[in-house]
């Protein structure tokens, strides 16, 4: 009997929530992106805060109406154009954002690619609820035979065209970072200084929690509760990729979201991997992107960092191993986990 399982990741804010004293911190929750999301204000009063938080909430509510892959969206439109062979001009946002995902894939050898939901939709991941059930493998061998990608689309302006039909955007892997960087210039924007966002397991800091860093945990990926937990600087982002996140069974094996555009199939090999992006513009983006080309490269995780400029990674293989780049391991407090357990690559 197949078992069918959608989880999110739970970045433990119960840490930050620690040891807060009377000083104010202020709370939201929603559900949006298809997970939940909390946001955390502090040093502000509930009148300061609350509008802050309202006007975020608002904005990532757009965002996923926006850029809905496979519910009616202008992202869907321009999928459907490309899919009849047309063009199709697009918001200054869209064109941008499709622009700066095709830098971000081009830079990890195309194994992050926001272009192949088509394959994504062929495995059963577009839609809230997942079947047990393998793609048509006819369907499959035809994705395959093109390997259709976000570098297909061309984009002159606001108009954006396609040289393959089967190229479907699709920017699951992208959106919750993006969705980071837009919420901390509209922190910013109301005068919030210190703040923590969480998107599902995507993590930003804003200053400090009253004075103190924001701490949070990296989820297990074969355990309730953390593997780790680690402090947040100002304007710090973490994304974790799992294989635990949306995935189903089938006969015995485990067939989760992450897609190797390269085989056209789930990924097998890597259990989690968590990248630490340093505070710099669109840090948000980059920590939600980056993790899934390390993801799929397993092993070969290192020389992809160093491509994507990126020094702290945290990686769990399928056997449960675990390696730390030298850069990460000081701040990472682990749990229930000894330092013999700890590969550091340096």
């Amino acid at each position: 009997m197949p078992g069918l399982i959608a989880r999110g990741f739970v970045l433990l804010v119960t840490l930050a929530l620690s040891a807060c004293g009377k000083a104010p911190l202020h709370q939201q929750e929603a559900f949006v992106f298809g997970t939940r999301v909390e946001l955390l204000i502090a040093g502000l009063d509930e009148a300061q805060a609350r509008p802050a938080a309202a006007a975020v909430l608002r904005e990532f509510d757009r965002l996923h109406r926006t850029y809905h892959a496979w519910q009616p969206s202008e992202l869907s439109a321009l999928n459907d154009a490309i899919a009849a062979g047309k063009a199709q001009i697009v918001t200054p946002e869209m064109a941008a954002l499709i622009t700066d995902a095709q830098r971000i894939a081009a830079a990890g050898d195309a194994l992050f690619d926001p272009g192949i939901g088509g394959l994504v939709k062929l495995w059963g991941f577009q839609s809230d609820e997942f079947k047990a059930v393998l793609p048509d493998p006819v369907a499959l061998a035809a994705w395959r035979a093109q390997r259709p990608g976000i570098a297909d689309l061309r984009v002159d302006g606001l108009r954006v065209s396609s040289r393959r039909r089967l190229v479907a955007l699709d920017f699951g892997g992208y959106l919750k970072g993006y969705a980071l960087d837009r919420a901390v210039d509209i922190l910013r924007a109301h005068g919030v200084r210190n703040a923590l966002i969480n998107i599902g397991g995507n993590v930003m800091a804003l200053g400090t929690k009253n004075g103190e860093p924001w701490r949070v945990g990296i989820q297990h990926p074969r355990q309730a509760g953390p593997l780790a937990t680690v402090a947040l600087g100002d304007g710090e982002a973490i994304g974790t990729s799992g294989d635990y996140q949306r995935y189903f069974e089938l006969d015995g094996k485990r067939y989760c979201h992450v897609l190797d555009p390269r085989s056209g199939a789930p990924v097998m090999h890597t259990q989690a991997l968590t990248v630490l992006i340093s505070a710099r513009p669109a840090a948000g983006t980059l920590s939600d992107a980056a993790s899934k080309p390390l993801f799929i490269a397993g092993a070969a995780w290192p020389a992809m960092a160093a491509r994507l400029a990126v020094t702290q990674v945290l990686r769990v293989d399928a056997g449960g191993h675990i390696q730390v780049s030298a850069a990460l391991r000081p701040r990472l407090q682990f749990v229930g986990i000894s330092a013999q357990d700890v590969e550091i690559i340096p």
